[in-house]
C-alpha cells in the first residue's frame, strides 16, 4: 500500500450509492465472503470495523447491517462488540454466528458454551419460513462453525430453525427486522446460503439489486472528472488487468490529463513489454511514457537471494525511476493506484479483525511522503472479478481483462535465489511455454494463475546420449476467486505431460519439470 497517502480527503470511503449495505467485522475468516455473496446479489456494500460508532450510520444511512462471525466467544470480557444503539437505528440486521449470539446477548437473552463444539456440516430445519426462508427447503444442509450457542432468546424474538445440537439455530424479531443465523449462509458449503441473504436483502432490508458495474463506470467516470477538475493525474501501468481498466477508465474519464509510466525493470514475462506499449500508446492513444532500466534494476539485484530483499530493491529501484519520471513531467496534482479490496483488508487490517500482513503488497508501494500526491482510487472497494467486469463494461478485450494476475516484482519472485540475464532468458521461455498449453487447453480462464518457478537446484538427466546437469523448474497453478485463499489446479495429466515435454525439449537449462500442490494457506501462491 502507497505511504504518500498524507491528505485527508484521499483517506474517506467511497460515496455511496442510492442503497448500500454495512458489513461489521468482528474479525472472522469470512467476512469477505459475506461481501461477496451481498455483492452477488447487486446490493453495494462496504466491510466497517466492529467499533464504528452509530453517527456513521446515521449520516449515510445503509439500507441493512450485517454482523459477521468470529473465533471469539461471546462469554470473553474481551470480545469484540459493537455499541447497543446499533440495534436502535431502524435499520434491518442479520446477525451470523457470533454476530447472532452477541445481539442475542446484548438485547437481553442468554448464551452459553455448547457441550461439543459443533463445526462443519449440519441438517436444518426451517420451523417457520417468513421472508428470510422464502423459497428454501423445510430441510437443507448448513455449515456450522461455533463453540456457543443461545440458550435463551431475548425479549420479542422467536425460534425460526433447529438443527440437532441447536434448538435456536435461527431467530427472528419480525416487528424490528433483527434476524439471526447460527449457521454461516456466505460459505458455499451452505448450498441454499446466498438465496437466505438475498431474501434478507430484497424482502427484508428492501434492497431493490440495482447496484451495476455500468453504473460503477458511469459513476466513477462523474466522480474522477469532479474530483481532478484541470489537474493531472499520474498513473503506473504495469499492463496488469488492475492498472490496465484504471488507464481506460481515467482516459474515459479525463482523457489526456492522464499520463501513465510503464517501467520495464527487464523481471517482465517474453514480449511483455512490447505487447503494453503497443495496446495503450498504438491502440488506445493513451499518453504513455516508457522507460526501458532493465540494467538499473539487474545490477541492483546482483547477488541477491533473500526474497524479501529483492522486494525491497525492487521498491526501492522503481521508486526513484518512478520520482525522476514525475519530475520530469511538471506539476501533477493526483496519483492513481489499482488497489483493490483484498489488499486493502490484507495490507492495512483495518477492521479490527485478525488478519495479519502476509507480504507486501505491490501495486505502487512505498512511494515518499514527500511527493504529497492526492490519490485516486476507484477500484479500492472491488474485487478482482468485479474490475474485470468494469473492464468489459469499457470494452476491453478478453487479453486485457483476463489476464492473470502477475507479482509488482516480476520474475525476480519466481527464480528462487540469483537473478540474472541468463536466470531470467530460461524462466521467460518455460513460462511461455505454460501458458501456451494452458491457453491451448481452454483453461486459461478457469484458472487463477499457472506459471514457472525456477528452483536454485540442479538435477542429472540424459539427453540424447549424453549426461545434463541443469535446472529444476517448478510448475504452479492454482484456482482461486480472489487471491486470498487458492487450490492447487487439478490439471490433466496429460496437459501436465505437455507442458513438461516442451520445457524439456525447447528450453535450454532445464531437464527436470516438477508440479507443486499445495494450497494456499498454508502456501502463499508465489514462492517468495
Amino acid at each position: 500500500m502507497s505511504s504518500c497517502n498524507k491528505n485527508p480527503k484521499s483517506e474517506t470511503r467511497n460515496p455511496k450509492p442510492g442503497e448500500w449495505v454495512a458489513i461489521l467485522d468482528f474479525g472472522s475468516q469470512y467476512t469477505q465472503l459475506i461481501a461477496r455473496r451481498v455483492r452477488e446479489c447487486k446490493v453495494y456494500c462496504e466491510i466497517f470495523s466492529h467499533k464504528t460508532s452509530p453517527e456513521e450510520f446515521l449520516r449515510n444511512k445503509p439500507k441493512a447491517i450485517i454482523l459477521s462471525g468470529s473465533p471469539a466467544t461471546v462469554a470473553s470480557p474481551q470480545s469484540p462488540v459493537c455499541s447497543r444503539e446499533i440495534f436502535e437505528l431502524g435499520i434491518p440486521i442479520l446477525g451470523i454466528c457470533y454476530g447472532m449470539q452477541l445481539m442475542c446477548k446484548v438485547l437481553g437473552g442468554e448464551v452459553k458454551s455448547a457441550l461439543s463444539r459443533e463445526y462443519g456440516m449440519a441438517s436444518l430445519t426451517v420451523d417457520k419460513k417468513g421472508n428470510l426462508f422464502s423459497g428454501i427447503e423445510r430441510k437443507l444442509v448448513v455449515w456450522m462453525s461455533h463453540g456457543d450457542k443461545p440458550k435463551k432468546l431475548p425479549d420479542g424474538f422467536q425460534a425460526i430453525a433447529h438443527t440437532r445440537n441447536c434448538p435456536l439455530a435461527a431467530m427472528k424479531n419480525e416487528q424490528k427486522k433483527i434476524y439471526g443465523l447460527q449457521f454461516h449462509p456466505e460459505v458455499v458449503h451452505t448450498p441454499q446460503g446466498g438465496k437466505i441473504i438475498g431474501n434478507f436483502l430484497r424482502k427484508i432490508a428492501g434492497c431493490s439489486g440495482n447496484w451495476t458495474m455500468k453504473a460503477f463506470v458511469e459513476d466513477s467516470v462523474r466522480t474522477i472528472r469532479q474530483t481532478v477538475g484541470s489537474g493531472r493525474v499520474l498513473l503506473a501501468l504495469s499492463g496488469g488487468v488492475d492498472s490496465s481498466v484504471l488507464a481506460i477508465l481515467l482516459h474515459k474519464a479525463i482523457g489526456n490529463k492522464l499520463v501513465c509510466v510503464f517501467v520495464d525493470n527487464g523481471l517482465l514475462r517474453k514480449n511483455e513489454s512490447e505487447e503494453v506499449v503497443k495496446k495503450f500508446k498504438e491502440r488506445y492513444h493513451i499518453n504513455l511514457i516508457h522507460v526501458n532500466a532493465r540494467d538499473k534494476f539487474l545490477k541492483k539485484l546482483e547477488g541477491i537471494s533473500n526474497p524479501e530483499e529483492k522486494r525491497k530493491i525492487i521498491g526501492r529501484e522503481f521508486i526513484r525511476v518512478f520520482e525522476k519520471q514525475a519530475r520530469g513531467i511538471g506539476r501533477i496534482k493526483f496519483l492513481a493506484q489499482g488497489t483493490l479490496y483484498p489488499d486493502v483488508i490484507e495490507s492495512m487490517s483495518p477492521f479490527g479483525g485478525p488478519s495479519a500482513t502476509i507480504k507486501t503488497h505491490h501495486n505502487v508501494g512505498g512511494l515518499p511522503r514527500k511527493m504529497q500526491f492526492e490519490l485516486v482510487e476507484p477500484f479500492r472497494f472491488l474485487f478482482k472479478d468485479e474490475v474485470r467486469q468494469a473492464g468489459n463494461e469499457l470494452g476491453l478485450p478478453d487479453a486485457i481483462i483476463w489476464r492473470q494476475p502477475f507479482p509488482g516484482p516480476g520474475l525476480a519472485v519466481r527464480i528462487i535465489g540469483d537473478v540474472t540475464e541468463e536466470r531470467l532468458a530460461i524462466l521467460r521461455e518455460a513460462d511461455a511455454r505454460v501458458e501456451e498449453e494452458i491457453r491451448k487447453a481452454k483453461l486459461y480462464k478457469k484458472i487463477w494463475q499457472a506459471f514457472a518457478i525456477l528452483l536454485p537446484v540442479r538435477t542429472v538427466g540424459v539427453m540424447g546420449d549424453e549426461r545434463t546437469y541443469e535446472n529444476v523448474a517448478a510448475i504452479r497453478a492454482v484456482t482461486s476467486k480472489d487471491g486470498m485463499t487458492a487450490d492447487w489446479a487439478k490439471l490433466p495429466h496429460a496437459l501436465l505431460g505437455r507442458i513438461s515435454n516442451r520445457i524439456i525439449n525447447e528450453v535450454k537449462g532445464i531437464n527436470r519439470v516438477v508440479y507443486d500442490i499445495s494450497t494456499k494457506p498454508p502456501s502463499t501462491i508465489e514462492w517468495e
